[in-house]
């Protein structure tokens, strides 16, 4: 485990890291994961699917109606992620179901699993101080191992498992991740790092040598391709977003924009 995580941590990409966690989980007979993170939750829901970073190694077919469709949305393990810290199994989730009173989405979500062999499994929600976060991640057990026995597996194996799934969750949301939207431009986040250190556009046209004209524009495009509408907001999501006062070696790419995907 030890090794494990000294790999984890030295790596700076999330694909990597993802990796390297797939790995690990298999070893306890969960071959697929499927991890949500929002940085922009809101008391309605979970914000805008564009702004949040999934990673699964399921079936391109189940990740499409599961992630893009919105199914997630409607399943009885987000649901419970959602309002809860911690880790549950999924026969303690399902026990909360009552197969006669679940909705048409519900009902999709349910095929879906099936379709799936999605039927047994664990998830761990993790906790965070700041309320616009949220996060989980879904151990599904290969096709074959039962609910009861992925319940004796997290029983054996509890600490490891949990400790291995917090510090993937703390290494992947510590790095700079956009969505599926564009990043700034260079000069879109230096003019948004002056703004943030305090300095007027007059200011920051002296210190650029640009015209306060060409400081606006650049304030504008950084809002338009954050989708916000005020810079006070494009400060705080860029920098929510880690899109600027970066520290990345100059070999290393600063920013990671990853569509919800399937890996083989």
């Amino acid at each position: 485990m030890l090794d494990h995580l000294e790999r984890l941590f030295r790596e700076r990409c999330i694909d990597a890291i993802w990796s390297l966690h797939v790995s690990q989980m298999a070893r306890y007979g969960f071959d697929r994961l499927i991890y949500g993170c929002t940085r922009f939750r809101r008391p309605e829901g979970f914000g805008n699917l564009d702004d949040t970073l999934f990673l699964s190694n399921h079936a391109p077919a189940f990740t499409e109606a599961y992630v893009h469709d919105g199914l997630f949305r409607h399943s009885p393990m987000v649901k419970w992620a959602a309002d809860h810290e911690g880790d549950c199994s999924w026969n303690g989730i399902a026990a909360t179901c009552d197969p006669d009173t679940l909705t048409e989405e519900e009902r999709r979500v349910y095929e879906l699993n099936r379709a799936h062999r999605v039927t047994a499994g664990y998830t761990v929600s993790f906790p965070s101080e700041n309320l616009r976060n949220k996060a989980a991640i879904g151990l599904c057990a290969a096709p074959g191992i039962s609910q009861a026995q992925v319940d004796a597996i997290w029983s054996e194996h509890r600490r490891d498992l949990m400790v291995a799934n917090l510090a993937f969750h703390l290494r992947v949301s510590s790095l700079p991740f956009i969505g599926t939207r564009r990043g700034l431009t260079p000069r879109q986040r230096e003019v948004l790092e002056w703004v943030g250190d305090g300095k007027t556009t007059a200011d920051i046209a002296t210190i650029l040598g640009l015209t306060p004209a060409t400081v606006e524009k650049h304030l504008r495009l950084a809002r338009e391709v954050l989708d916000v509408e005020t810079t006070a907001q494009a400060v705080l999501k860029a920098s929510m977003q880690g899109q600027i006062f970066l520290n990345v070696a100059d070999d290393q790419p600063p920013l990671a924009a990853a569509p919800p995907k399937a890996y083989k």
